[in-house]
């Protein structure tokens, strides 16, 4: 079970959420059976969508982020409701690349620095909110600031960390995203820049034993922090068999009944979970009538 927590400062200028996203991560690995460089990539932009989505004001909102990147690992998204309760998907889970010249993963090189990342909210109006920017680095922090910098005008600082063990499963994971509210004085924007000039990375902090918490207290130390909630987050599917049904009936009727004619048993797995679900040649045709 991964930890949110999301506190402002006590002038009201300043809103923070941190994040450990070590189970979150752990699971996306384990369903998708990702690699070291992919493993990091894909737990980013977990990490990021987690705690944007719980910035979503309506129970029923969500938010999806998509990297289309011009590297091997293809598309990378991220689905996250207000809650903080995220899934993710990898078109290329597997992908072996040389460490980057700092000698560190080369999410990067694996996500591609062309292309774009597209933020995507359903706030349950008519349309959902679409907004996109050119990726940075393709290490998607940078990514997530830039979005918030150019879609939404919000001064951003991003910070999101994975650390693979050598067989493959997570150490730790997670992040925090530090945003200024529009009263925000010049002299918050400078204690602020001071706070951070120093700090640590997330993996660091993590790996030393700190919570979400004394994370956004180190990141804001030079404020007076008031924590606004705390809570439990996950990696959840809400994928169903009636979900698959509504996709299925999408296709049309002579897709399914070519399906129905051409198969005994038709096998649809969930790309976020690899739940595998059944429909046999019967429900197809049922399906069709639909």
């Amino acid at each position: 079970m991964g930890k949110l927590i999301r506190c402002i400062t006590s002038n009201g200028q300043v809103m923070a959420t941190a994040v450990d996203t070590t189970d979150i991560v752990a699971r996306a690995e384990g369903i998708h059976t990702t690699s070291a460089v992919v493993t990091a990539a894909l737990g980013r932009l977990l990490t990021a969508a987690s705690m944007m989505g719980n910035m979503l004001k309506g129970r029923d909102n969500s938010i999806t982020l998509r990297i289309n990147g011009n590297g091997p690992a293809g598309s990378l998204i991220a689905v996250a409701d207000f809650n903080g309760d995220v899934r993710g998907y990898v078109t290329n889970p597997v992908v072996e690349l040389p460490l980057n010249s700092k000698g560190k993963l080369d999410v990067g090189g694996a996500v591609g620095k062309e292309g774009s990342l597209y933020v995507i909210k359903d706030l349950g109006l008519k349309e959902p909110y679409n907004g996109s920017v050119p990726l940075v680095s393709g290490e998607i922090a940078e990514d997530i600031t830039a979005y918030y910098a150019l879609s939404e005008q919000t001064p951003t600082v991003c910070a999101l960390g994975v650390l693979v063990n050598p067989d493959l499963s997570v150490n730790v994971a997670g992040g925090y995203i530090i945003q200024l509210l529009p009263a925000a004085e010049e002299e918050t924007i400078t204690k602020l820049e001071d706070g951070i000039k120093d700090i640590k990375s997330v993996t660091q902090m993590l790996s030393s034993g700190m919570t979400p918490e004394e994370i956004v207290r180190t990141a804001l130390k030079n404020f007076e922090v008031e924590v606004l909630y705390s809570q439990d987050i996950e990696y959840k599917c809400n994928c169903s068999k009636e979900r698959v049904e509504t996709a299925l009936i999408s296709m049309g009727r002579a897709e399914l009944e070519s399906m129905a004619q051409d198969m005994d048993n038709a096998e649809i797995k969930c790309h976020f979970c690899d739940k595998v679900y059944n429909f046999t040649k019967t429900e197809l045709k049922n399906l069709a009538k639909k």
